[in-house]
């Protein structure tokens, strides 16, 4: 994880330019230990490995090898989304890339969708639903914390950079999603439970609900409010599990450590109202 935090910015680089002064940047070392930061000229960034100077990587290709002062060889990249997510700076737990890539699959986030999510920390996956919607769909993000909306405002700034279909609402999630309407909720909260009314009255009839919650406990209490909520229909409930393989000549097996539960997917149909 990163010892920095990064200034925020309103563009990001064209991908083909080399990489600049500026930019984060991961650098990952023979033993795959990854390294969030920042490049400023004349900053060196000490290492397991030894010394890296920054005015080295400035001007370099993207996916270029860096020697450091031990003569160790680092790989510099710009971080793609599922490396960055473990490494984003934050105050908050992050939805890790698993779990945001089955949010925007079972929560049908298309491009052009109208989404609220309720519950912004680091804006992990904010980033993802930007990306999910394109230009010409929107999203609002409804934070409670003004500590979490600012660190979200500062990464998505930095690391998609600017979202003029982005909004971020500082407020509760209770006040705020009956004012709203919207394609696709998120409730990345503690208890959902009493928010399925206020999300369907957000909803449009046929929209989808999704709610991510780390505990058992939690998915008891929002089965009972769905079931309670004549508005929903189709729930479904599931955890993904993320098991990497070691492959490497004459040594094929899984690795000895998979990212297990992280947390529980909920996502359910909004009905129309009755006539």
């Amino acid at each position: 994880m990163s010892d920095e935090t990064p200034a925020a910015t309103e563009e990001r680089p064209s991908p083909d330019a080399p990489l600049a002064a500026g930019e984060a940047i991961l650098l990952i070392d023979p033993k795959g230990r990854e390294y969030l930061r920042d490049l400023r000229p004349g900053r060196r960034f000490s290492l397991h490995c030894g010394v890296v100077d920054a005015d080295a990587i400035i001007g370099r290709p993207d996916g270029s090898r860096i020697t450091s002062s031990l003569g160790q060889s680092f790989l510099a990249f710009r971080p793609g989304y599922a490396r960055l997510i473990p490494n984003l700076p934050r105050q908050a737990q992050v939805v890790y890339p698993k779990d945001a890539a089955s949010i925007v699959i079972w929560g049908d986030i298309y491009p052009g969708a109208r989404v609220v999510e309720s519950g912004v920390g680091p804006g992990a996956l904010t980033m993802a639903l930007l990306r999910a919607i394109g230009p010409h769909g929107h999203l609002t993000s409804v934070e409670r914390r003004d500590d979490h909306a600012q660190m979200a405002r500062d990464n998505v700034a930095r690391f998609h950079g600017a979202a003029p279909n982005w909004e971020l609402v500082v407020a509760e999630a209770a006040d705020a999603l009956p004012g709203l309407r919207a394609d696709r909720v998120i409730l990345d909260l503690p208890e959902p439970g009493p928010l399925v009314g206020a999300a369907a009255q957000a909803l449009r009839p046929g929209g989808v609900l999704t709610c991510y919650v780390p505990t058992t406990i939690q998915i008891d209490q929002i089965g009972q409010a769905l079931r309670a909520e004549p508005r929903y229909a189709l729930v479904e409930t599931f955890e993904t599990l993320h098991r990497p393989w070691h492959v490497a000549p004459n040594s094929v097996r899984p690795d000895h450590r998979m990212v297990a539960h992280t947390g529980f997917i909920l996502t359910a149909m909004r009905l129309a109202d009755e006539s």
